[in-house]
């Protein structure tokens, strides 16, 4: 069972290690602008920066509770700004930006259980010496 925080780590961290690559080269900032981001185009790939760090440290299992607080700072906001549904008309979109909202709460949710119990076993922060 020792494995499963290994598993769990790699798992969680995968999608910053996607979005942040693309944000860092500026996938997403008309996105971003349209829905009233000051300073989108560089907002959006300082945003991919602190995601890109938060996910290297929680694979490798470095520093992981540093960088699960960064997933945090990077969650937070984007999920307000970006996917806001409480100020959508339409329906259909609406239902597909709370979806969005609440899969960010659930991440959220990982960060901060990461930030506590932090990586487990087989980590770079547990290492034998």
């Amino acid at each position: 069972m020792k494995i499963v925080p290994l598993l769990g780590r790699i798992l969680f961290a995968l999608i910053f290690l996607m979005s942040g690559l693309n944000h860092l080269m500026g996938a997403g900032a008309d996105y971003a602008a349209a829905a009233g981001v000051p300073m989108a185009g560089f907002m959006v790939p300082f945003a991919g920066l602190i995601a890109l760090v938060g996910a290297l440290s929680i694979l490798l299992g470095y520093k992981v509770k540093y960088g699960a607080w960064l997933i945090v700072i990077f969650i937070i906001p984007v999920s307000l700004a970006l996917h806001n549904f409480w100020t959508v008309k339409d329906p259909m979109q609406q239902q597909m930006q709370m979806a969005m909202f609440m899969k960010n709460v659930s991440i959220l949710g990982g960060a901060l259980l990461l930030a506590y119990f932090g990586p487990g076993p087989y980590s770079i922060d547990n290492r034998k010496v």
